[in-house]
């Protein structure tokens, strides 16, 4: 019995502390900081939560407060294509051109992810389609390397430079091209009049990089523009020579109808022809010297193109080399 009233008593006084406590903490209101609510803001703007965004904004929280990346409610709205919370946040003074820690802005992250409602509205709201991240790119640089036609057409239409590079020297159109984007390639070339021979700072001109990476619908856009078929690189390298060496015949025979010079040679020495008989490639092999590829010439090494092929043990190329 008395371990039993021991008990209660000690229960009843466990209850009591904890009352008084609870009293004594609801008597003080819980402050939240400035820095919590701006990420509460953030999370809100990029999952499209807008009665939270409503209700912080009335509580007077700053709409252009960022996290340590410099990325505000803003930003986080574009990335998620919450484009009602981003109205939001504009009508109340949410800062248009502001910039990460990367000079990222909120019109390239619209342009990254394609969000085309996104990016016309801020276009037309006075973002600056000349601003550039820490890496060079513009708004419209990311937009035509990620494959974005639409977007690329708006940014047009609101004066983005279709002429301007990045660090590397690498146009829109080199973004487009190195990324197999041809519906993007073909509204730069038709609607922004890119110039398809503007070289990047290694000399490769959109048609050398994609004669490289074997693009054909690519490469004839790009010719039917105006594309130097014999332009060359800093290393003295023709598309034909890349295309030559990468194996694509379909190309090799497009530049050569565009009276590229099969006997080009780079700063080496070598041809389209030594590339694809070192290579093995016997239709091209073949293509070249229906072109009237010269067997005779000699890379830096004194080797012909017949050298190279024996090496290789191809048969059929060494036959076509000998052929009188």
């Amino acid at each position: 019995m008395f371990i039993l009233r021991n008990l209660i008593q000690s229960d009843l006084m466990k209850n009591t502390i904890l009352i008084l406590f609870l009293s004594f903490s609801l008597s003080f209101p819980i402050v939240v900081s400035a820095e919590d609510i701006g990420a509460q803001l953030r999370e809100a703007a990029l999952i499209d939560d807008v009665d939270t965004i409503k209700n912080l904004v009335k509580q007077g929280v700053d709409v252009n407060s960022a996290n340590r990346f410099g990325k505000t409610a803003l930003m986080r709205a574009v990335e998620g294509g919450s484009t009602q919370s981003a109205v939001i946040l504009i009508t109340n003074g949410a800062n248009i051109n502001a910039r990460t820690v990367a000079s990222c802005t909120a019109l390239t992250f619209a342009a990254e992810f394609g969000h085309a409602d996104i990016s016309a509205m801020l276009v037309e709201m006075g973002a600056n389609v000349h601003d550039r991240t820490r890496a060079g790119w513009d708004a419209l640089m990311i937009a035509s390397r990620q494959g974005y036609p639409v977007v690329t057409e708006q940014l047009l239409q609101f004066g983005a430079d279709v002429g301007a590079s990045d660090r590397h020297g690498d146009t829109a159109l080199m973004g487009a091209v190195v990324k197999g984007n041809i519906n993007v390639v073909k509204i730069l070339l038709e609607k922004g009049q890119a110039k398809p021979n503007k070289a990047n700072n290694q000399g490769i001109t959109p048609l050398i990089r994609a004669a490289e990476k074997g693009y054909s619908d690519t490469v004839q856009s790009l010719l039917e523009h105006g594309a130097d078929a014999n332009q060359a690189d800093s290393d003295g390298g023709s598309a034909l020579i890349w295309a030559s060496e990468s194996g694509n015949v379909t190309i090799v025979k497009t530049l050569l109808e565009y009276k590229a010079n099969p006997n080009q040679q780079d700063s080496d020495g070598i041809t389209a022809l030594m590339e694809a008989a070192s290579n093995g490639y016997v239709d091209i092999v073949q293509a070249l010297l229906d072109s009237s590829a010269d067997v005779s010439l000699k890379d830096s090494s004194g080797r012909t193109a017949l050298q190279m092929a024996e090496k290789t043990g191809k048969d059929a190329i060494i036959k076509l080399l000998t052929k009188p």
